[in-house]
């Protein structure tokens, strides 16, 4: 199916053709597997008036060790109270968890100890790492043709500027974590965008490489994009039921009819 609504010329090759659309996800062993997105829910990409994107591993090649940044602020918060070492919660919701059982001081101290240790990683990391060469181009285009490009992160602003110092030449709104009190995957972190934006929720598309920028952009209502460019596969990815899946952010911008890539 295309974005339009037609139906796609079945490909010649078993692998996808560049810019294939179909409901389906391609398999990438075969080749050709960098330019094509899968529309699972066909909408007009023309009524799209913003684009939030995730940062790590969707506009930035970032080298962030995750389990570190978790140990870190566990470590941190262990000062304080009794850490579950195991617990299957991402990290910043099992600090809220703890952080509510202390006292107001307490917590108050606790959370800065651990958002410290985190922030420490985030930044060490953030020097070692680079945008994806389309990140610039892309955001340049939505800017040309007058859509709006937000970025939404869990990461801390000092770690996403030393990556992308002049980001706020290409987005009009950007909101770390330190911006609102629920980040992704609540929808306050993009309700928050969108309202910045003056956008409605089904005029915006919501691109992210995990599963929970793909849950918050339908909590908040956005269409939602899955890119590959981070640790989640494609399998883990669908499972989440975007309206779209793509490569990486270029791609699905190419896509899209969006950019051009020159």
């Amino acid at each position: 199916m295309n974005v339009d609504g037609t139906e796609a010329a079945a490909p010649e090759r078993q692998e996808p053709a560049p810019a294939a659309r179909g409901p389906g996800l391609p398999n990438p062993a075969g080749g050709g597997f960098r330019d094509w997105i899968a529309l699972r829910h066909p909408f007009p990409a023309g009524s799209l008036r913003a684009v939030l994107f995730d940062f790590d591993h969707t506009l930035s090649d970032t080298v962030l060790s995750f389990p570190e940044m978790r140990r870190k602020g566990l470590e941190a918060l262990a000062r304080f109270a009794p850490v579950a070492a195991d617990c299957s919660l991402p990290l910043m919701e099992q600090m809220a968890g703890i952080l509510a059982s202390l006292s107001s001081v307490a917590a108050a101290e606790a959370e800065k100890a651990a958002l410290d240790a985190v922030k420490e990683v985030e930044i060490a990391a953030a020097r070692r790492s680079a945008l994806f060469s389309f990140a610039r181009p892309v955001l340049a285009a939505l800017r040309a043709r007058g859509t709006a490009a937000a970025v939404i992160t869990r990461n801390c602003p000092e770690a996403v500027y030393a990556v992308f110092p002049d980001l706020d030449d290409y987005c009009a709104c950007v909101l770390t974590r330190e911006h609102v009190k629920h980040v992704k995957p609540h929808p306050e972190h993009i309700g928050t965008a969108l309202e910045r934006l003056g956008c409605a929720a089904r005029q915006a598309l919501t691109v992210g490489d995990h599963v929970m920028d793909i849950e918050a952009g339908k909590r908040a209502g956005t269409r939602t994009a899955a890119v590959l460019t981070g640790d989640s596969g494609l399998a883990e990815l669908a499972a989440a039921d975007p309206d779209i899946t793509a490569p990486d952010a270029g791609a699905l911008l190419r896509g899209l009819g969006m950019w051009r890539n020159p």
